[in-house]
């Protein structure tokens, strides 16, 4: 049996159990960082309300050498300074069986296991900002910003374009209510120091 303390929202709670767990694991549900220091003993360690702060580092250290899978789009691994275990978790993308990650070498076996017990697989992917999926939603709500500035159609319009067009689920400007608008600003920042043309929208910045 393995046991698991997991750091969540109730969205990405209900996402992370979408495809069911199994049999025999055992999670602990926690409100509030501080509470995974009174898990030590746990099997493995899920943080997905992690912010890449001084604070927030050393108290993940104390979980180590345990597993520690933290929900980071923006920051990497090289940002965060710890072995841990990196994933994209922006809600509406947790539901998938298919969860985009990186992770050290010497970590991805315990990290496949831990994704099994929630019948979900890893995608391993080099530690860049965005990984692929998070990339291409970014990109697409920023240029619909800038169709929006430009006058091109409005929100609605824009929406159905994209759900009709292309079968995504959610349109650009229903996306960034469910995901944030800053989490969108922050990954487009750390992509925009190196390709330009993720520079966001004025009016995403407002």
């Amino acid at each position: 049996m393995m046991h698991i303390v997991i750091l969540s929202s109730a969205d990405l709670k209900k996402e992370l159990l979408h495809n069911g767990i199994q049999e025999q694991t055992q999670l602990t549900w926690i409100k509030k960082p501080e509470d995974f220091l009174s898990h030590l003993q746990a099997d493995a360690f899920m943080d997905l309300l992690f912010e890449n702060t001084g604070q927030r580092r050393e108290l993940l250290k104390q979980l180590l050498p345990a597993p520690v899978i933290v929900n980071s789009v923006a920051h990497t691994l090289t940002d965060i300074g710890l072995p841990v275990i990196r994933i994209n978790a922006w809600p509406t993308f947790l539901k998938s069986a298919l969860i985009e990650a990186h992770a050290p070498e010497e970590f991805k076996q315990k990290a496949g296991k831990i994704f099994l017990e929630f019948n979900k697989k890893p995608e391993w992917l080099p530690d860049e900002p965005g990984f692929i999926t998070a990339r291409v939603i970014s990109m697409i709500i920023n240029e619909a910003y800038i169709s929006l500035e430009e006058g091109v159609s409005s929100k609605e319009d824009i929406n159905t374009a994209m759900k009709l067009g292309t079968n995504y689920p959610f349109g650009p400007f229903e996306w960034i209510e469910k995901i944030g608008a800053s989490e969108i600003l922050s990954l487009l920042n750390r992509l925009k120091t190196h390709q330009p043309r993720y520079q966001p929208s004025p009016l995403l910045q407002v």
